[in-house]
């Protein structure tokens, strides 16, 4: 249409439809003078003010997981508040999504957020609302027992959503180092244990995980006491992760047709007497040293069959049955090729440290003998054999490498040591490469058991992804009260969730990626919102809106996700 206003013609683009039976304007968009048009046509419009620029792949991906699992109704069903600001929900997404995108301090989460498309889902958000003393306060919120039922809501919503299999679950536990004070009397959780990174002068928080064999899918967790250790754990967390899983299921999959996965660190009479008395299927493994005649036999003992699946190359296995812990109970043997290789290399590389180590010593040994050290505290024969116990400390060494320390007619000790080469054979044609794992699965063949323990590394993989200082979820945890600690496992888990939510869509679609690289690509991508001048009687500056160059995968991933829909929803 073209207007005449004060001689000068101006054009609009009209859309006409038919209302209550007359034709009506539905809508008008004002286009300008026709040389403005002819400009446009051209590329000789005005150029941008300036642009901004916005994270979008994984924030509206995880935003999107973050609605679909409802967890902002959740936990404000549980934790309600006036309607003014953020709520504890939105508080806590924030806190999950930017745990799985990249973690920061509270202090810097205005920073990070203000650089995200998320910016345009929480209009509440601002500065002053996303400070570390907004966040405490909603942190307060959740009390110690409400926050495991907030999960157990969020689950339920997903499992029945989703459709998760839960016919095999593995079960495993780590700890995270922490700074929190020494003489600090208000954390009881925050204690001094084995630490798995090797921090031993720290305190520490445990970390308890249940994960469904499909995928990296938590399915139920628990923050713990650092000191206490993995087999003292396993029957707590075994029993509640029962009941919990006897609500989950409602009937439709019955507990006797799971399987739960462990390791051989929780291992005991009485927690093998637990899984019994639940009815509970398992597999699980042993240390080959409880069970010498079977750790003994040669790796070329005709007993072993080789397994006929792919991917089961290299691996030979065979079963017996053997009374252990109070019940007949089946034991698999499995001698793995590729597990000897890398054993046999990392015996090597420490035969050739601690031989490295113990020449050092005697060196220094002979200089003090021959005048050439004289300082320093004088050795004994003690202190020389208890140096040679730690330099022989790593698992093997002992057996291979013999030592001999004396006492020579000066008082200085004498060191003599050889390599027991008989041992090294014995080890590599018993010990390397062999494994014993333990099942009361009868109706399971070998490679079904083997298979079983071979998805414990899902679990394992969590944890390397929650460790990791680029992309882990825990890391940095600045709280030092047990109730805000147990909300920082509250979502740093929900992290976990919405990360395996995003990974299962995208293999389901038939891209086989790993979680490092789904993350990566889709963390690649950007909006750029270009800012134009306002023309006259224009209230607001004209913005235009697009994504960064995106490759075959990145347009493949934004297809499975279905981020476009999303994003159009979103700029109305």
């Amino acid at each position: 249409e073209e207007k005449k206003i004060h001689g000068k013609t101006y054009y609009y683009y009209s859309k006409w439809g038919w209302v209550d039976g007359k034709c009506r304007r539905l809508w008008q968009k004002y286009l300008g003078k026709l040389e403005n048009i002819a400009k446009a046509v051209q590329g000789g419009g005005p150029a941008p003010l300036y642009a901004e620029v916005f994270q979008w792949g994984l924030p509206i991906m995880f935003w999107k997981e973050c609605e679909l699992a409802k967890v902002v109704p959740e936990i404000d069903r549980l934790c309600p508040k006036r309607e003014q600001g953020l709520s504890t929900g939105e508080y806590i997404a924030v806190a999950a999504i930017n745990r799985a995108i990249c973690p920061q301090s509270k202090r810097s989460m205005w920073e990070w957020f203000s650089q995200t498309v998320m910016v345009r889902f929480l209009p509440n958000a601002s500065k002053t609302a996303l400070t570390s003393q907004r966040f405490w306060d909603h942190l307060d919120k959740i009390k110690e027992d409400t926050a495991f039922p907030i999960w157990k809501n969020i689950l339920y919503g997903v499992v029945r959503r989703e459709n998760i299999d839960l016919s095999s679950i593995s079960y495993d536990g780590t700890n995270f180092y922490t700074f929190i004070d020494t003489f600090n009397l208000r954390c009881e959780m925050a204690k001094r244990g084995k630490n798995k990174q090797g921090r031993d002068n720290l305190r520490q928080v445990s970390y308890a995980l249940f994960c469904c064999a499909e995928g990296h899918m938590p399915l139920f967790y628990d923050v713990y006491e650092g000191s206490r250790n993995d087999a003292k754990q396993f029957p707590l967390v075994l029993e509640k992760f029962h009941s919990f899983f006897q609500e989950l299921c409602g009937g439709k999959c019955a507990i006797p047709d799971t399987t739960i996965i462990f390791d051989k660190g929780n291992n005991s009479a009485h927690n093998f007497a637990l899984i019994d008395s639940l009815k509970l299927h398992f597999v699980g493994s042993v240390k080959l040293d409880e069970h010498k005649e079977l750790a003994q036999m040669s790796n070329n003992d005709p007993a072993f069959v080789p397994c006929p699946a792919e991917e089961l190359k290299g691996t030979k296995a065979f079963r017996i049955k053997k009374h252990l812990h109070g019940q007949e109970r089946i034991l698999v043997v499995t001698y793995n090729q590729n597990l000897f290789n890398s054993q046999w290399l990392t015996l090597q590389n420490d035969i050739q440290k601690a031989l490295e180590k113990l020449s050092s010593l005697r060196q220094k040994l002979e200089d003090r003998t021959n005048g050439l050290l004289v300082h320093g505290k004088a050795p004994t024969v003690q202190s020389i054999e208890n140096q040679c116990k730690e330099i022989l400390s790593r698992q093997h060494m002992k057996r291979i490498i013999k030592t001999t320390v004396t006492k020579g007619s000066d008082s200085i000790p004498r060191l003599d040591y050889l390599i027991d080469t008989q041992a090294i054979q014995n080890l590599a044609d018993t010990y390397l490469g062999k494994n014993i794992l333990i099942t009361n699965r009868e109706d399971w063949d070998d490679v079904k058991v083997i298979r079983a323990y071979r998805s414990q590394f899902i679990i394992e993989e969590v944890f390397k992804e929650m460790k990791d200082r680029n992309t882990g979820s825990w890391w940095p945890m600045c709280h030092w009260t047990d109730t805000k600690i147990k909300v920082h496992g509250l979502y740093c888990t929900i992290a976990i969730l919405l990360r395996a939510l995003a990974l299962r869509r995208v293999r389901q679609a038939g891209l086989l990626l790993s979680m490092k690289r789904m993350l990566s690509e889709l963390d690649a991508i950007r909006e750029v919102v270009n800012i134009y001048p306002r023309k006259p009687r224009q209230k607001k500056n004209p913005i235009q809106t697009v994504l960064t160059k995106t490759s075959e995968l990145q347009e493949r991933l934004i297809e499975i996700l279905d981020l476009k829909k999303e994003n159009s929803a979103i700029l109305g």
